[in-house]
Formats: structure tokens, C-alpha cells, sequence
């Protein structure tokens, strides 16, 4: 092989090499893109489901508790999801049935008793 012809084909692995990390990022972001969108998709179907099981009252009051405590929040629509797919809620919860179920739901706090001697 001449110089020219050894010039040409390493200029062409270069070429195929850059194509080649170009699909990879537009794969990864193409990847990223359609995980969100159904993330998205989710959050819509959760959303619909606490609006059908949920009265205005436990929804404020669910929301209010949001404000403070997220993750007791979450894991307060999450079981008024399941129970809803389950079939298991006949029709809307109130506030007051919101009241026991975040009582349920809520961890127990700890107490601290100190004795002085």
C-alpha cells in the first residue's frame, strides 16, 4: 500500500469512529427522552386516579401534608392507588377516612424520657 492509500484509510476508521459515537450519544438521549415521557405518562395516570378516589377534603388534606412531609405524601397516594386498582375503595375517601389512613401510614415517633438522678 502506498502512503496516500494508508492516509485515505485511516481518515475513513476516523470518520467511522465519530459516526459511530454520534449514534451512541443520539441512542442514549433517545433512551433518556422515552423514559421520561413515561415517567410522565405515570404521574398523569396516578394523578386521574387520586381525582376519582379522592374527595376535595382528602385531597387538600393530602396536599397539606405534602407541604411538610413529602414522602409520607407519597406513600399515602401510593397506597390509595393500590387499593384503587384493587378494587378495594367502593367510593371516594373522605377527609376523615384520609385522617386514619395517614395515621396508619405515618411512622411512629420516637420519644426520648430522660431521668435525672
Amino acid at each position: 500500500m502506498s502512503q496516500d492509500d494508508e492516509e485515505r484509510l485511516e481518515e475513513l476508521r476516523q470518520q467511522k469512529m465519530e459516526k459511530m459515537k454520534e449514534q451512541q450519544q443520539g441512542g442514549a438521549q433517545g433512551q433518556q427522552e422515552a423514559q421520561q415521557q413515561a415517567q410522565q405518562q405515570a404521574e398523569q395516570q396516578k394523578k386521574a386516579m387520586l381525582r376519582q378516589y379522592l374527595s376535595d377534603g382528602a385531597r387538600r388534606r393530602l396536599n397539606s401534608v405534602r407541604m411538610s412531609k413529602p414522602d409520607l405524601a407519597e406513600s399515602v397516594e401510593q397506597q390509595v392507588v393500590a387499593l384503587g386498582r384493587s378494587g378495594r375503595i367502593q367510593d371516594q375517601l373522605d377527609e376523615e377516612q384520609m385522617k386514619s389512613l395517614l395515621r396508619e401510614l405515618k411512622p411512629d415517633e420516637q420519644s426520648f424520657n430522660i431521668s435525672r438522678r
